[in-house]
């Protein structure tokens, strides 16, 4: 993968660098609202890592808004804020001034619902690693976990985790359901190479799961 498990360095992720990650975001929903196959994933040009074989699909839940997100195996958990879409029509970013807060875009699936449940989180900021930093060391197999607002968890088992470079990015690709009636989740920061001249990064580094069983 493009995202190592060592050796990463924080830096200020630039505005740019967000508005391409979540204008893919804005796109992608105008394109799912709007389509009636299976949303099939393809396999693209990014590097990836893909589950050949995992648990069973467990049936989708009621809706129910997010409270947290974990991945135990890597020490990854936060709260989640509902974030919606800012004047210039896409998802707003989560503030810098938390850093360990993750943003979940409210205007896609709820987390355990049938479709597809997106959350994004800051890798760093310019001082220090935040919520998503290790979202780079998730290997398909592992679990994400979110609480939910009606009291139950949601664990989802990790089946691609890819980084996608910025000029290869399709947002229906990497954002589109996998199969219909699953109920899936997406999380999402910025990946690839840092660049410090620019002080941004390559690409987006995407972790895709889907619902194995609910507590």
């Amino acid at each position: 993968m493009a995202a190592e498990r060592t050796g990463r360095r924080p830096g200020l992720v630039t505005a740019a660098a967000w508005a391409v990650l979540l204008l893919g975001l804005w796109l992608w929903g105008r394109e799912l609202a709007g389509r009636d196959d299976d949303g099939v994933i393809s396999d693209g040009a990014s590097a990836a890592q893909v589950l050949r074989s995992g648990p069973p699909a467990a049936r989708p839940l009621p809706g129910s808004a997010p409270a947290g997100v974990a991945v135990p195996s890597v020490g990854i958990e936060g709260p989640v804020l509902g974030r919606g879409l800012d004047e210039n029509g896409a998802v707003e970013a989560p503030p810098f001034g938390n850093a360990n807060e993750v943003g979940w875009y409210r205007g896609g699936a709820q987390p355990g619902a049938a479709g597809v449940a997106v959350f994004v989180g800051h890798m760093d900021t310019r001082a220090k690693p935040a919520v998503f930093y290790r979202l780079g060391d998730v290997r398909p197999g592992e679990e994400v976990t979110v609480a939910r607002a009606d009291g139950r968890t949601a664990v989802f088992t990790v089946e691609r985790v890819e980084t996608v470079a910025k000029e290869d990015f399709d947002a229906q690709r990497v954002y589109g359901q996998h199969k219909r009636g699953r109920a899936e989740i997406r999380l999402l920061t910025c990946g690839g190479a840092y660049e410090p001249l620019a002080r941004n990064y390559t690409g987006n580094l995407v972790v895709s799961g889907y619902l194995t069983r609910a507590n």
